[in-house]
């Protein structure tokens, strides 16, 4: 289980096996049945995962509805970064989509990565940058584009995605209900045709 997320360690920057051992020390195994969740509303952020297998989705409330803002898959880091970073209350949820397999850390374990690893801050530093950019997409496209137009977003971004996410968590990262994804993948149906 540890191995995978040492290969992905090693994509980003080198670490010898001193350096393996510390991150095998700090990650734990979690592990997360089909809806589940690794953090609600108002909790405090105390767990940083690595996804060895499933998928979790990022939502907030909205008028009383959930919005889910990001899905993240095997092989990708995932956290609520700013009530974990500053240990406030979050407002965001993580909740797996399907059966999933975590490693996780905590503040402490991330601290000695940080000081006890040559590159632990260029990791950390790297992970940040991704899941940035990944949100700052999202964001953006919120602003800037038209429901069918996210929704060819999401299946460019996420195409591996599309058989396990429900349309209604689809519906909801575009942000349209079922009934009018319905409409967008019809009408695209139609165009292709």
């Amino acid at each position: 289980m540890h191995n995978k997320l040492i290969r992905i360690v090693k994509q980003i920057v080198l670490i010898d096996s001193d350096e393996e051992k510390i991150f095998l020390n700090v990650f734990s195994p979690m592990i997360l049945k089909k809806g589940d969740f690794l953090l609600k509303v108002g909790e405090v952020n105390n767990k940083l995962g690595f996804l060895v297998e499933g998928l979790v989705r990022y939502f907030v409330y909205k008028n009383n509805e959930e919005s889910t803002l990001e899905f993240s898959k095997e092989g990708e880091f995932i956290a609520e970064y700013q009530s974990f970073l500053n240990q406030t209350e979050s407002i965001q949820a993580i909740q797996a989509i399907e059966d999933t397999t975590l490693l996780v850390t905590d503040y402490d374990g991330l601290q000695t990565i940080y000081n006890q690893t040559k590159n632990g801050n260029l990791i950390g530093r790297i992970v940040i940058e991704y899941r940035f950019g990944h949100l700052m997409r999202q964001l953006l496209s919120i602003y800037m584009h038209s429901p069918e137009e996210r929704y060819l977003h999401f299946l460019k971004t996420f195409p591996d995605l599309v058989q396990r996410v429900p349309q209604y968590y689809i519906a909801s990262y575009v942000g349209v209900k079922p009934e009018s994804l319905s409409r967008i993948r019809k009408r695209l149906t139609d165009q292709i045709s």
